[in-house]
């Protein structure tokens, strides 16, 4: 698996990246929503560099313009609820694609820190010979994003597959490293230190579906 690192390079990225994990920020869901978003857009864009083009002519009021535009087939998933700000960005730039949602939750049968992965529902296009966007805000311990990934890979086979997560851990990385294929880009916005006792990302900025759409049950 290939891994690429964002925010080791300045850009307004870093910028992004620090409102969504200031507690006072934090206080204004929209605003929240929307920086997650300008990060999708800006990892859209890197994203890009990575596909496959071909030359078109444009005619212009003034003549022909040759040019490339995207050749890649591209179906944008994103995993609920916490990935459909990220969702939108992505699909700002990338407004032709075909789009897919999965859900994915942690199931703690035994009220302790022991969790299942349980991925109930899926409404997604055929991935046959496309290009696969998947983007999720967090990358924890990585067993949701494996577990997704192959709930996906059940009936289709993509050409290509670009994940994106904005804040990553080290365990999730290593976790993704050990059960993806070695096709597989992962794109991270900023990798942090470590997971605490309740496998959430430190310093991270807390849970990101909450802090966009509310507390849930």
């Amino acid at each position: 698996m290939q891994i690429h690192y964002l925010s080791e390079n300045n850009s307004v990225l870093n910028h992004f990246l620090g409102q969504i994990r200031n507690v006072n920020v934090q206080k204004d869901s929209m605003r929240f929503r929307r920086n997650i978003e300008r990060i999708g857009e800006i990892m859209a864009y890197e994203i890009s560099k990575n596909l496959a083009y071909k030359n078109v002519e444009i005619q212009t009021p003034l003549g022909i313009k040759n040019t490339t535009e995207i050749a890649d087939d591209l179906v944008l998933c994103s995993i609920l609820r916490a990935g459909l700000a990220l969702h939108i960005g992505f699909l700002n730039y990338f407004d032709g694609v075909e789009n897919g949602f999965v859900s994915a939750s942690r199931h703690h049968p035994n009220n302790d820190s022991e969790f299942v992965i349980l991925v109930e529902y899926q409404a997604l296009t055929s991935l046959d010979d496309k290009t696969l966007l998947l983007v999720d805000p967090m990358l924890a311990t990585g067993h949701s994003l494996v577990a997704v990934f192959e709930k996906l890979m059940q009936n289709s086979t993509p050409k290509e597959i670009h994940i994106a997560v904005v804040i990553a851990a080290p365990e999730g990385i290593a976790y993704a490293k050990a059960n993806l294929p070695d096709n597989c880009h992962l794109w991270v916005g900023v990798l942090d230190s470590h997971l605490n006792e309740k496998n959430y990302i430190v310093p991270g900025l807390g849970d990101a579906g909450d802090l966009a759409y509310g507390t849930k049950l």
